[in-house]
């Protein structure tokens, strides 16, 4: 057996439906599209949303709200994985890099510390934003802090 005899199981291949061939196949005149309507129409496609006439979903209901294109998005790391990960790594600074290493983040994201937790470590932390409560934390274990 090679490739040049190999061949599909039976009943695995199907023709397709030959239609708008003449009365005698029995699939001519209106082609099994029906009579009349937009949808027998050569050319035709439904609009997305198109609800056959009825007023649309997304015209029902009212507009509201805005998105705010200077927002700035920060993933929040905890004080408590800051924790962790000091005892972990036995390291005495953690920052972006080291996030990055241990899979808490990917190399686009923005880093801001949250005060979830305690520290019993002074660690320097260098991240892009910190909370008033994270920054008090760090700075009482005798650790400092560092704005990127």
């Amino acid at each position: 057996m090679d490739l040049s005899n190999l061949q599909p199981a039976v009943g695995a291949v199907k023709h397709g439906k030959r239609i708008g061939r003449g009365p005698g196949s029995g699939k001519g005149g209106t082609s099994t599209r029906g009579h009349k309507g937009a949808k027998s129409r050569s050319g035709y496609s439904r609009k997305i949303g198109f609800e056959g006439g009825q007023m649309p979903l997304q015209r029902r209901l009212p507009k509201f709200g805005f998105k705010n294109i200077n927002r700035v998005e920060y993933k929040p790391i905890n004080l408590d994985l800051l924790q962790v990960l000091a005892e972990a790594k036995q390291v005495e600074k953690i920052g972006i890099e080291e996030l990055r290493a241990a899979g808490y983040i990917n190399k686009r994201q923005l880093v801001k510390i949250l005060g979830n937790g305690a520290l019993t470590r002074a660690i320097k932390v260098e991240a892009n934003a910190f909370s008033k409560a994270a920054q008090q934390a760090i700075e009482a274990a005798g650790g400092s802090i560092e704005k990127v």
